[in-house]
């Protein structure tokens, strides 16, 4: 992996700059005025942060995180958009990442992690399931 990546929590302040990457995530699905405005929301409800990781001055990749209390988990984080870019990918990159987040939840008091991946994403899962997670429910979703 190369030495000069840098990793870090994203300040608030500077959060708009994930949201190209978070694009390229979704694919263009979502327009980047929507994205700013869930960004905002997301931000002014609290709990929210993002791990940043760059090479020199640029972000390569990012990793929404949520802390959060459940009655069946405790407190734990949940990682949330998860994105690498392409010419990155297979260096090392999330489980840097990863190792970050783990380290931080567990200085935070977290009892665990839990995620969601696409049932689609395959190799999201292999990731996942390598990082120790385990299937335990389905997640379900319905748009109004």
């Amino acid at each position: 992996m190369n030495a000069d990546f840098k990793i870090e929590l994203i300040p608030h302040n500077q959060m708009e700059s994930i949201l190209p990457l978070v694009g390229l995530l979704n694919k263009g699905t979502i327009a980047y005025a929507i994205l700013q405005k869930r960004l905002k929301a997301i931000l002014n409800m609290g709990g929210y942060e993002c791990i940043g990781v760059y090479d020199s001055e640029e972000l390569i990749g990012v990793c929404g995180l949520w802390v959060l209390n459940k009655l069946y988990s405790g407190k734990h984080v949940e990682p949330d958009n998860v994105f690498i870019k392409k010419e990155y990918r297979s260096r090392g990159v999330g489980q840097l990442m990863m190792d970050f987040l783990f380290q931080y939840a567990k200085e935070i008091g977290c009892e665990g992690s839990e995620v969601n991946c696409y049932v689609t994403n395959e190799k999201g899962q292999k990731f996942w399931e390598r990082q120790g997670y385990k299937p335990l429910a389905y997640h379900y979703f319905m748009n109004f």
